[in-house]
C-alpha cells in the first residue's frame, strides 16, 4: 500500500474516533518524532514528554477535522512543542541556531507547503482593512501587547482584541481548516 494512502485512511480512521487507526498512527510515528526532537534537544525525558503531548493532541481534536498528510501535521506539532519548550526555558540564545536547524530537518514537500501557505497568509495580511492589517502586524511582527498597541495607537484594548479576532478569523477562510494551525505555528 502507498504511505500517503495509507496515512490517507489512518487519518480517516482517527476523524472517526477509531482507536484502531490512533494506536497504529502512534505505532508509525512516535519513533519519528522522538528523534527528530531529541537530535534538536538531546534531552530524552523532555522529548518523550513532547511526543506524550502531541499524541494527546492529536486524540483530543481527532473529530475536529480530518488530516490527510499526517506526517506533516504531526512534524509541524513537534516543531511547535519544541519551540515553545525552547521559550519556556528562556534559552533564547540558542533559538536561532535550533529554528536553523528545524528548518534543515523539514522535508521538500514540508517547505514547499509552509511556503504555499505562507503566500497565501501574506496574501490575506495584505488584504485586510488597513487598520486591521496595521494592529495585527503590530502584534505579530513587532510582538507588540494588545496593551501596548492600544496605546501606540490610541484606541481601546478591546478594540485591538476584536479587530485581531477579526483579522484570525480572514486568514483562517483564506487558509482553510487544515493550514490554519500551520499557520499558528508559523507566526509564532
Amino acid at each position: 500500500m502507498n504511505p500517503k494512502t495509507d496515512d490517507q485512511k489512518l487519518g480517516e480512521g482517527l476523524f472517526r474516533q477509531d482507536k484502531n487507526a490512533f494506536d497504529a498512527i502512534y505505532e508509525k510515528y512516535w519513533k519519528r518524532l522522538f528523534l527528530y526532537a531529541f537530535k534538536i534537544l538531546n534531552d530524552q525525558p523532555a522529548c518523550e514528554d513532547m511526543v506524550q503531548e502531541v499524541f494527546v493532541k492529536l486524540w483530543q481534536r481527532a473529530g475536529a477535522n480530518k488530516i490527510t498528510c499526517l506526517e506533516a501535521y504531526l512534524l509541524k506539532s513537534m516543531r511547535y512543542r519544541i519551540s515553545n519548550y525552547i521559550r519556556d526555558r528562556k534559552d533564547t540564545a540558542a533559538v536561532d541556531e535550533v529554528l536553523d536547524h528545524l528548518c534543515r530537518q523539514t522535508p521538500v514537500d514540508l517547505v514547499l507547503e509552509g511556503k504555499q501557505t505562507e503566500e497565501i497568509i501574506n496574501k490575506s495580511v495584505r488584504d485586510l482593512p488597513e487598520k486591521r492589517k496595521q494592529i495585527f502586524l503590530l502584534s505579530r511582527e513587532e510582538q507588540l501587547s494588545n496593551k501596548e498597541i492600544a496605546y501606540q495607537l490610541n484606541i481601546s484594548v478591546r478594540t485591538v482584541e476584536g479587530q485581531l479576532h477579526k483579522a484570525l478569523k480572514s486568514i483562517k477562510k483564506n487558509l482553510g481548516e487544515i493550514y490554519f494551525w500551520l499557520f499558528m505555528v508559523l507566526w509564532l
